[in-house]
């Protein structure tokens, strides 16, 4: 018998709904079934993002930066930066220059943050919508700072939509949505979905790396 072919399989938001509603012992009858299936499947994203970096949510971004300005406004969903440099261009020739990342601490220190130069470093402040600061102020307003973005995965806001995921994480996704679907709703069968969920997510991100790609550790405080 011939093989199919393809290698296209993959899951909407309600195909993932439903498995996971078959493993947590449930029927997926109702439409707040899905509801509250799509707000912990959210939720379960956010948790991932505490346990690690999502090699796919990670993209190249060039900010221009404004002569004399020193903080700027990201996304929302930029979670952190994870590698950065200027890219300056004189008389057709690029260059990047590597920058250092400094803590709170040290930025706070800098005794006169308005003396402009080309760019050595930069704090990142992790807030609702994170801002940047870079010193010492951008000497021209033709630098770009070029850096390695990490995002949050994209939200899953109806049933027919596509997941944001790779498809070696469609076992931890369903898995995961099924023992949090337990938790609520067959408490029962919530401990033999937890060791399976960790297990698949376990899996997924000790091949979710890329070699290439520099990855600098980020600081906490307490």
């Amino acid at each position: 018998m011939a093989t199919s072919g393809t290698r296209t399989f993959s899951l909407t938001a309600a195909d993932a709904i439903e498995e996971a509603y078959e493993l947590a012992g449930l029927e997926y009858r109702t439409g707040y079934d899905g509801v509250t299936a799509r707000r912990s499947m959210n939720i379960m994203f956010a948790d991932w993002s505490n346990r690690g970096i999502q090699i796919w949510e990670v993209e190249q971004v060039s900010l221009d930066l404004v002569k004399g300005t020193t903080s700027y406004d990201l996304n929302q969903y930029d979670i952190d930066i994870l590698d950065a440099v200027i890219r300056r261009t004189t008389n057709g020739t690029q260059t990047d220059f590597q920058i250092d990342r400094i803590e709170r601490g040290e930025y706070l220190d800098i005794p006169n943050k308005e003396t402009q130069a080309r760019v050595t470093q930069y704090y990142l402040e992790r807030t609702v919508t994170p801002k940047l600061f870079v010193w010492p102020a951008p000497e021209n307003s033709t630098d770009k700072l070029v850096s390695y973005r990490w995002k949050r995965i994209q939200d899953v806001n109806a049933a027919a939509e596509d997941i944001d995921i790779p498809s070696r994480f469609m076992p931890c996704l369903v898995t995961g949505l099924a023992f949090n679907l337990a938790l609520k709703k067959n408490p029962e069968k919530a401990g033999l979905l937890q060791p399976l969920y960790e297990q698949n997510l376990v899996n997924a991100i000790k091949y979710d790396d890329d070699g290439s790609l520099h990855l600098v550790p980020r600081r906490t405080y307490v």
